[in-house]
């Protein structure tokens, strides 16, 4: 049988409006966003969610509040390693400012490979990947019950988070699933007997397009990734 996992990044914020940096920090979800992850909730309403998982950034949890409206017995666990990469002093400024420094396309593979120091003094990136691989771990462990081999029930599994944070996640199933994920996009990924592999990536329900969803660099020998990609290559989830 197999367990879904159904990821969704939180919803358009101020400063993801402005195009500047937010992981650490915090902003308000504005009018546009809200009525994208309005959108979303409706899109996942027929989901038949068992459990419910968010960042505790704010950002995140109003996102979920919004999708659970629609799921109103359904509690959520709130997941400290859920949030975002912190950009350290670099948060709340202008994209821009980071690139001068540091190109998008060389920070975020040196990120995921978990070589990367810190932006701006932050998170290292190995204390990133580590905490990333560690929450999704427990999630699949606490609904192994539809993953592992011989299971006879399917699990819908509701993730909330962040851009980086669950773009690392499908990175690290498939790296040509590296992806910008949209604000308030759905990214689905199935687990069966202990495989787990990206089945779409950054779905653009909302419709907010490229605001605050950077372009991914591609890794050697990668291909573009569009909304409705099926991913050909499986992992094997640890544990």
């Amino acid at each position: 049988m197999t367990l879904t996992i159904t990821l969704v990044r939180h919803g358009q914020t101020v400063i993801n409006a402005r195009r500047h940096l937010q992981g650490a920090c915090d902003s308000p979800l504005t009018r546009t966003g809200r009525a994208g992850v309005r959108v979303t909730a409706q899109h996942l309403a027929r989901h038949d969610f068992r459990a419910a998982y968010s960042s505790p950034q704010g950002r995140a949890v109003l996102t979920a509040m919004e999708i659970l409206r629609h799921h109103p017995d359904l509690p959520m666990t709130v997941d400290h390693d859920l949030r975002e990469l912190s950009f350290g002093s670099f948060e709340r400024r202008p994209e821009h400012e980071l690139d001068a420094v540091e190109p998008w396309s060389e920070l975020v593979p040196a990120v995921l490979a978990g070589t990367h120091p810190g932006v701006g003094g932050g998170e290292p990136g190995a204390d990133f990947m580590a905490r990333v691989a560690a929450v999704f771990g427990r999630i699949v462990a606490a609904h192994d019950d539809a993953a592992r081999p011989g299971a006879t029930q399917d699990r819908d599994v509701l993730v909330v988070g962040h851009g980086l944070t669950l773009g690392a996640y499908l990175a690290t199933l498939d790296p040509t699933c590296l992806a910008a994920l949209p604000n308030a996009s759905v990214s689905t990924v199935e687990v069966t007997d202990g495989t787990a592999r990206a089945v779409s990536v950054g779905v653009d329900v909302a419709g907010h397009g490229s605001v605050a969803a950077r372009p991914a660099p591609l890794p050697p020998g990668g291909v573009p990734v569009d909304a409705t990609v099926v991913a050909a290559r499986s992992a094997t989830v640890p544990g």
